[in-house]
């Protein structure tokens, strides 16, 4: 079982999967695509990435014009930003976080034209995607994490970033 909710941005979506929790552990079942399908979440997955980064690391904000994205926290816990990168859309540039960890284990539903990017708050975090495209780094685009006309809040003020991260594209 899973609840499907709407956020304040069009067209993403949190996913909170049924937890299973005894003396034993967790149990999760992250994806099933009948139940993912009858609750109007139509995106075919083709492709699974994970990274693990450490306390401190931003990555993104990075995102494409196709690709859907269902992402989750498997081990961790980190701060997650969306942002509508959509410029036929009233709501370009407008953002939302989440916190996703592996004890919410809450996913977060991302369409093609918004970016996401995610700054890791525990001492490590693995972050898992699946993707309905394969990569292709020629159509991606990259956001600057901390340009002043998105606005957007992280909970860092020096965090560390890649060379591309470093190099994002302010809003034009």
């Amino acid at each position: 079982m899973i609840v499907v909710e709407e956020t304040k941005l069009a067209g993403v979506k949190r996913i909170r999967p049924e937890v299973f929790e005894d003396h034993r552990g967790v149990y999760v079942e992250t994806y099933n695509e009948q139940m993912y399908r009858d609750r109007g979440i139509e995106a075919a997955f083709v492709q699974d990435d994970i990274s693990v980064s450490d306390r401190g690391v931003l990555r993104g904000i990075h995102g494409d014009a196709e690709t859907w994205k269902l992402i989750s926290c498997l081990s961790g816990k980190f701060y997650l930003v969306v942002v509508n990168w959509d410029k036929g859309s009233d709501q370009f540039g407008h953002w939302q976080s989440f916190v996703l960890s592996d004890r919410n284990c809450h996913q977060v539903l991302v369409p093609p034209r918004f970016g996401n990017g995610h700054l890791v708050l525990s001492e490590q975090a693995i972050f898992h995607y699946k993707q309905s495209t394969y990569y292709h780094p020629a159509g991606q685009f990259t956001l600057k994490w901390d340009d002043p006309q998105l606005g957007i809040w992280w909970p860092t003020g020096q965090p560390v970033l890649s060379r591309r991260d470093e190099a994002g594209h302010f809003v034009e």
